[in-house]
């Protein structure tokens, strides 16, 4: 059973329950399994050896989350090829392949974990009352170890897209 970590974060001020664990600057970076599309997975050995942005957003469809998906996206073209940017939500896969191409959003991989939360759990991110992934940043250097992460407080705000960045050059 996943650890709760109530009033965690909220959401226009109401308290939410995340479950896992508070990840921290210098843990390993958990596995995870999230769906590329219905029938093909991803994995963190998927990206082996690469610095890893994640971005993790409740859904597409709001607008924050739209802007922080942009904003990658825009970003990950100066970040160079040693560099992946990954946008986790729970968006069913060919709902996010259809965003990304109303978006031009072509230089952030979208990987949903609907189908059993693999990520958000692992990751501390899963909301318990809405069944949706949290807004958060990871930075994975290439030996997957943490090397910045940011849990909003509260859901309805945007990243230090700033920090975020800066983690991940950092690194390359």
């Amino acid at each position: 059973m996943a650890q709760e970590r109530t009033g965690a974060a909220t959401f226009k001020g109401n308290p939410l329950t995340l479950l896992g664990p508070e990840l921290k600057i210098g843990d390993q970076a958990p596995d995870f399994k999230l769906q590329k599309n219905l029938l093909e997975a991803a994995t963190l050995q998927d990206f082996a050896g690469k610095v890893k942005l994640i971005s993790v957003v409740p859904s597409l469809d709001t607008g924050v989350c739209d802007a922080q998906t942009r904003r990658f996206n825009q970003e990950a073209d100066s970040l160079g090829d040693q560099v992946v940017v990954l946008t986790v939500s729970v968006d069913l896969p060919f709902a996010q392949a259809r965003w990304c191409g109303a978006a031009g959003i072509d230089r952030v991989l979208t990987l949903s974990d609907y189908k059993d939360h693999s990520f958000g759990e692992a990751y501390g991110v899963f909301i318990k009352e809405f069944h949706l992934d949290h807004r958060a940043i990871f930075v994975i250097d290439q030996n997957d170890k943490i090397a910045y992460v940011e849990y909003l407080s509260e859901m309805s705000e945007h990243p230090d897209y700033d920090q975020a960045i800066a983690a991940v050059k950092k690194l390359v």
